[in-house]
């Protein structure tokens, strides 16, 4: 039997754009994207209407996955959003 390596696989992730993101660079880009208060009204939760920041949303969203998959979803449709637009924030 030969040691000769198998070629890597191709990821099964590759078509996700959640992808390799981390909850923080989420959270941060809708807080950008919408704001506090807005992004308080699309997903009514204490972390973003009540003294949000970015660290007191993270240690809720961890521990709670309904409201994690909610910001997921919005992410998601932001990112769809910015691409009708044709580009962030409808710029090019």
């Amino acid at each position: 039997m030969s040691d000769i390596e198998k070629p890597a696989e191709p990821t099964k992730q590759a078509r996700n754009p959640l992808h390799g993101l981390t909850l923080e660079t989420i959270v941060t880009a809708l807080a950008d994207h919408y704001g506090w208060e807005e992004l308080g009204q699309r997903i009514p939760v204490r972390c973003f209407n009540v003294d949000p920041s970015v660290g007191s949303s993270l240690r809720f969203l961890r521990k709670t996955p309904w409201a994690r998959e909610k910001v997921e979803g919005l992410y998601l449709f932001m990112l769809r959003e910015e691409r009708r637009a044709g580009g962030p924030r409808g710029r090019t």
